[in-house]
């Protein structure tokens, strides 16, 4: 997942975001509105970090929401009337 898809679609995200950097709030993460370079000084401010830190922080971070994205568990209903789960991957 490109930054571009991040900030597309960050009030789906910012969820993810708040799991990582629970000293971050929700008024924090507003004004973010999914731009890197404000997350990064928000992380800086809240946990003293460098800026090399917070950047670095930021590409795991979005390394981890790629590969959390690149299965998606779906459903069918199959001929027995039975649920049926399996994981689907994107593309």
């Amino acid at each position: 997942m490109n930054w571009d898809q991040i900030e597309g679609n960050w009030k789906q995200i910012k969820g993810n975001a708040k799991e990582q950097w629970g000293k971050l709030t929700n008024d924090d993460l507003d004004v973010v509105a999914g731009k890197r370079g404000h997350l990064a000084g928000k992380i800086q401010e809240a946990y003293g970090v460098t800026k090399d830190d917070a950047e670095k922080q930021l590409s795991d971070w979005q390394k981890m929401q790629k590969a959390r994205n690149a299965v998606r568990r779906t459903w069918m209903i199959n001929p027995n009337n039975k649920i049926t789960f399996y994981n689907r991957k994107q593309s």
